[in-house]
């Protein structure tokens, strides 16, 4: 997919003034300004049809753009998107996408109606039928390390920028087998966040075959199938997971591993190799 060069985007995050009150036998109030993320609508049409409003951070639209396209299942692989082109806009910004003719016409047989989400991943579903859901089991690649998570856990929070300034947005990482942090995208959304990351993956080329995702929430069923939809074998959450992303992880064979901390995570679906040595092998 060629690459777009898109009028400048919004800021991610912007300076607002508050007030600090100390609450103590002296109480004290401090003037100052703190970062805040920005949150804006982002209408994404296809062709000359919108399809959703979503509230999301205007950074890496056209990450977000694919990988959202990939996890409804309005694509099935980044060469049936032809451009992306982001149009800000004085009422929010416009994702514009072209999609290959025939997936374009197969997309106009599809009846969605989404409206501005920053947390559900299945609002506007009509019937149990439309839940997105991965075709095929995941590969069996070899398993993660536990020491690999222990070092993209320790990793994380230093590339995570936009959550230093704000302490208010979703992280999604990619992490190599080894556990080095190889991709991060931010979101006040967790599902827009782990979107941008698999779009970031996409453009760049890669599959979900060479490592593990990781985000700073819970494990629910739609981050499962969104992991599963790109092809990854293991899915970290620093949150709990729900039953039915349990249940969907066991089903489609990925390695769910949860409540992780800097001391310890918990495995509820799926197998851990001993070592980064033993999971090289």
């Amino acid at each position: 997919m060629p690459r777009n060069s898109p009028p400048a985007q919004p800021p991610a995050s912007h300076a607002v003034p508050i007030r600090t009150v100390r609450f103590s036998a002296a109480a004290t109030v401090r003037d100052a300004s703190a970062e805040v993320a920005v949150e804006a609508p982002v209408n994404i049409v296809y062709g000359n049809m919108p399809y959703a409003v979503m509230m999301t951070t205007p950074s890496d639209l056209e990450d977000f753009v694919a990988g959202f396209s990939l996890t409804e299942g309005i694509i099935r692989g980044i060469d049936e998107i032809r451009s992306i082109v982001v149009t800000p806009q004085d009422e929010g910004i416009v994702a514009t996408v072209e999609l290959a003719p025939g997936r374009f016409r197969e997309h106009l047989a599809r009846r969605r109606n989404l409206s501005g989400r920053t947390a559900c991943g299945l609002c506007g579903v009509e019937t149990l039928t439309d839940l997105p859901t991965a075709q095929t089991a995941c590969r069996a690649d070899l398993p993660i390390a536990a020491d690999a998570i222990a070092r993209a856990l320790a990793e994380l929070d230093t590339h995570q920028q936009l959550n230093r300034l704000t302490r208010s947005v979703h992280a999604a990482a990619w992490c190599d087998r080894g556990g080095a942090i190889l991709a991060v995208r931010e979101d006040v959304g967790r599902h827009n966040a782990l979107d941008k990351l698999i779009g970031a993956r996409l453009r760049a080329g890669h599959d979900g075959s060479d490592g593990f995702m990781m985000v700073t929430s819970r494990a629910s069923f739609e981050m499962v199938e969104k992991a599963a939809i790109f092809g990854a074998g293991t899915l970290v959450a620093i949150s709990a997971p729900t039953s039915l992303a349990i249940e969907r992880a066991n089903a489609l064979g990925l390695t769910l591993v949860c409540i992780a901390r800097a001391d310890s995570a918990t495995v509820f679906a799926g197998r851990l190799a001993d070592t980064v040595e033993s999971a090289a092998r």
